[in-house]
């Protein structure tokens, strides 16, 4: 079953980035009216000088979505590196190895025991829509399950993600990451049972809201909608205040101190990470703030 599907987790904003891909007449829907200004900021130390960029991304997107700007290549044309979450994103077989040694456990109950009875009727239906049966999360863990049924009902593309073509620019350049897929996914594997089950739970609410209205969060994306934006990482599944804390906060904060070092040595990078990750108080914006950097936003 590990072979059906093409991974990634990334936190707040999109879970797994696998999917069909829109027509373009659902890509002109997405776009209408909408002048593309995905969130850019340039870094200053207190000089005014700048020190580097920083970008925040979305994992999937409609292979022919127009969403580069001049700004945005211009930053790419003149950065010395690239920071990630993850570098190696391209390497699908390593990325699945990787999901199916941490994510299977023989002997796990049967999914639909593994949220509250009321929720199991919806559990149901997702399990329907993506074509899976109960029996073959059999020895897959619950938060596994979770980004597993995460993409079930996603219409972009991973191989069109903002994450991706920015990946692909600076082939032949300092790339740094974050964490890599081992210590991203960890954070998921490592979660208490009972949060694993709240992250499984918030994914079949989130099935609802996306069935309302799917593209949502692409147009806020899109648009550089700081607010809606926020909104996302305080709503829905980020709602619950342990799982917000370990898939963004804690993120966040681990984070600081390498990028710190990488600006302090002189290097011009653009930080290219989930969009949920540079907006709100727990931003990384709001951390570098607070150790002295101007972060000013230019798109």
């Amino acid at each position: 079953m590990i072979k059906r599907f093409s991974i990634l987790a990334a936190a707040a904003l999109a879970l797994v980035s696998c999917g069909d891909s829109p027509s373009g007449k659902a890509n002109a829907e997405l776009a209408e009216g909408i002048a593309p200004s995905p969130i850019l900021y340039e870094l200053s130390d207190d000089s005014g000088t700048t020190r580097g960029w920083m970008f925040g991304t979305i994992h999937s997107l409609p292979a022919d979505l127009e969403w580069r700007t001049p700004a945005l290549d211009s930053v790419i044309q003149n950065a010395d590196s690239l920071v990630v979450e993850i570098a190696d994103l391209e390497d699908a077989t390593r990325l699945r190895s990787t999901f199916g040694q941490l994510s299977t456990t023989p002997g796990q109950p049967d999914i639909d025991q593994r949220v509250p009875a009321i929720k199991r009727p919806a559990l149901s239906a997702l399990l329907s829509k993506a074509n899976y049966r109960v029996s073959d999360f059999r020895d897959i863990e619950t938060w596994a399950a979770a980004l597993i049924l995460a993409q079930a009902s996603n219409t972009g593309e991973g191989e069109a993600g903002a994450d991706r073509v920015i990946l692909r620019e600076f082939r032949g350049r300092k790339i740094h990451e974050f964490e890599g897929a081992v210590q991203q996914l960890s954070i998921f594997d490592q979660l208490p049972e009972s949060e694993q089950s709240d992250l499984l739970v918030g994914v079949i609410e989130e099935e609802a809201l996306k069935e309302q209205d799917p593209d949502r969060l692409r147009r806020a994306w899109l648009a550089g909608d700081e607010a809606a934006l926020i909104d996302a990482t305080t709503s829905g599944l980020m709602a619950d205040p342990e799982l917000r804390e370990a898939l963004l906060v804690e993120r966040n904060q681990a984070w600081i101190a390498p990028l710190v070092r990488i600006l302090n040595r002189g290097e011009k990078p653009l930080v290219a990470v989930g969009a949920a990750h540079i907006v709100g108080k727990d931003g990384l914006p709001e951390l570098l703030a607070e150790r002295g950097y101007t972060v000013r936003r230019i798109q």
